[in-house]
């Protein structure tokens, strides 16, 4: 019986690291709310500047943008949350594979407190800055910077802090290679981690404890897979 015992805990302990290389959250929290991709875009609002190209099979959804796009969530995100998936910016000769643009919304509403999915959008960018949210666009190639901001829900208006004006090459996508990317919203505590590293954080006295998540991209093709969020328990 001991020697049975011993031998369940080395298989767990071994299965441990691939559990990780999968990208299995690594914090302690309940499953709110997932998607494998494997049935379809049923849980995914889509605001496009223009036509584009959106598949959700085999586990993974491929976005194939030619301007502006943001695929909302659809359930209402009340925090504390952590929202984790994986992404790819394509590299493969076609047209929009200009890996740039891995962009998020979260705990996003409009200034009344309505859903984003109340009033939609065209899909242009400036059309988001009459939200309350956090975002984080993280760039490549002709999108040199990495920025995070929080919006105030003001046309024109997109505040955004020196120390949240990224620049360096590490901190910027990498072709064809898949990344973790994992959004806090903990109280005030706001952060944004890319595999493992954590690149923004803020403090916020005024926190947005309640919202929706928003995929975003611009002339970019996509892949995200492992899509989940978790409360912070």
């Amino acid at each position: 019986m001991r020697r049975r015992a011993i031998l369940a805990g080395l298989a767990t302990l071994a299965a441990t690291p691939a559990l990780a290389a999968a990208g299995a959250p690594d914090r302690r929290g309940r499953r709110l709310h997932a998607d494998d991709f494997r049935r379809g875009l049923d849980r995914w609002a889509i605001e496009a500047e223009k036509p584009a190209r959106i598949d959700a099979r085999g586990g993974v959804l491929d976005i194939d943008a030619p301007a502006g796009l943001t695929l909302w969530f659809r359930p209402e995100l009340t925090g504390p949350v952590s929202i984790e998936y994986q992404a790819q910016a394509v590299s493969s000769g076609d047209v929009n594979d200009r890996v740039s643009d891995l962009n998020a919304f979260w705990m996003a509403r409009e200034v009344s407190g309505e859903s984003p999915l109340a009033n939609p959008r065209s899909g242009a960018f400036a059309d988001y800055d009459t939200l309350e949210t956090y975002y984080v666009g993280q760039g490549g190639n002709g999108n040199t910077t990495t920025r995070f901001r929080r919006y105030v829900g003001r046309p024109g208006d997109r505040p955004l802090l020196p120390q949240h004006d990224h620049a360096a090459a590490d901190e910027m996508l990498t072709p064809n290679r898949w990344t973790t990317v994992r959004l806090v919203a903990d109280g005030g505590l706001i952060q944004y981690w890319s595999d493992g590293r954590k690149l923004f954080e803020l403090n916020d006295p005024a926190p947005y404890a309640r919202g929706w998540f928003g995929l975003r991209t611009t002339q970019s093709h996509l892949r995200i897979r492992r899509f989940g969020v978790s409360d912070q328990a």
